[in-house]
């Protein structure tokens, strides 16, 4: 049995370029084209992910059809990516964010190489577009976790090379698509669901908004004064809304915010980067933890989730951490899965995708 990856996604006007121009400097970039396939494929439009907004609902819908699809038949993928070789640059430490890549993609039939970038900055010793077009040349996926959302940008901007946001200050794409996966598996449809974010405007709210309005979901997002997201992520996410018939609050007080909801999700109150201001949050923030009693004021059936790594005694108390209502395993271990059908669709995997296995 086969199919097209891309089946039933929204597809570019012929003619549309999907695909990133190749470096001017010196000579062509070769290794970069897929052997021909069967048949045409149904491109997929995204050449990089580093916003959600790249995907769009239609991206997004694919991601989480494709995830799903690993996730059940992850052997019928051990070869999709054989010869493709990716490479991380991390200026922040991460656990669950490198291992989940660097297992997807060798479980792909891939390579990973990893590069420690905590000391400085990517562009501290040279140019950034001279780093991208270095890399380029060697390998065929790059993804960065950075301080600057605009390191990212330069990047892709600059690569012929598919680039993936891995974490920046504005944004965590992978992480959030992880999460609407869980809430996927956990009640079948999140169109009539609502999720409750309660905290800081961070990275991680600014990647939920953006994919709950690409989704047709549900979020409440509850944030003391003055730490709010993004103004332009949320009119970006509104304006997504409008199309997709998402619903979108924003609120100051977190018990409205979870009056009734079907997840409660909180993070870090000071990500890395903000160490300086650690002291000042802490005054802030406990109004927003996530204990019994705040989980009490939500649906029965509701579910706790976290990104990682979690505060225990801050953003959130061991016993709602710890019960049978936290799926925060859940969404570390779907990092992998939709990392997985991320990286599959930016290398061009196949227009079809393989045949069932009896093994999987």
């Amino acid at each position: 049995m086969s199919q097209s990856v891309a089946a039933g996604y929204k597809s570019q006007p012929a003619g549309t370029q999907v695909q990133k121009k190749e470096s001017k400097l010196n000579t062509d970039v070769r290794g970069r084209v897929a052997a021909a396939p069967e048949r045409v494929p149904q491109v997929f439009w995204c050449p990089d992910l580093v916003s959600t907004r790249d995907l769009g609902p239609a991206g997004v819908d694919a991601v989480l059809h494709l995830a799903g699809v690993m996730k059940a038949r992850p052997a019928d993928f051990r070869r999709a990516l054989t010869g493709r070789q990716m490479v991380m640059f991390f200026e922040k430490p991460s656990l669950r964010t490198r291992l989940t890549f660097e297992a997807g993609m060798v479980s792909l039939g891939g390579t990973a190489m990893f590069v420690d970038q905590t000391h400085e900055r990517l562009d501290a010793r040279e140019k950034l577009s001279d780093v991208a077009h270095n890399l380029e040349r060697w390998v065929d996926l790059i993804v960065l976790r950075t301080f600057s959302q605009l390191t990212i940008e330069g990047m892709a901007q600059h690569a012929s090379v598919p680039v993936i946001n891995a974490l920046s200050d504005l944004e965590h794409p992978c992480q959030a698509l992880a999460d609407y996966l869980t809430l996927l598996e956990r009640f079948g449809d999140v169109k009539d669901r609502c999720l409750a974010y309660v905290g800081d405007g961070n990275n991680v709210a600014h990647s939920l908004l953006l994919t709950c309005a690409c989704l047709g979901s549900t979020i409440r997002v509850a944030t003391p004064a003055g730490y709010a997201p993004d103004p332009q992520i949320v009119a970006d996410a509104l304006e997504i809304a409008e199309e997709t018939g998402a619903q979108i609050q924003l609120l100051s007080d977190p018990h409205e915010a979870v009056a009734g909801a079907d997840a409660i999700y909180t993070d870090a109150w000071t990500s890395m980067g903000q160490e300086r201001e650690e002291d000042e949050r802490a005054q802030i923030f406990p109004p927003y933890q996530v204990n019994t009693d705040l989980m009490a004021e939500a649906a029965p059936h509701a579910v706790f989730m976290h990104c990682l790594p979690a505060h225990r005694g801050l953003e959130v108390t061991d016993d709602v951490i710890d019960s049978p209502q936290s799926v925060v395993f859940e969404q570390a271990e779907n990092r992998l899965h939709a990392q997985k059908a991320i990286l599959y669709l930016l290398l061009g995997g196949g227009d079809r995708l393989p045949a069932r296995s009896a093994h999987a």
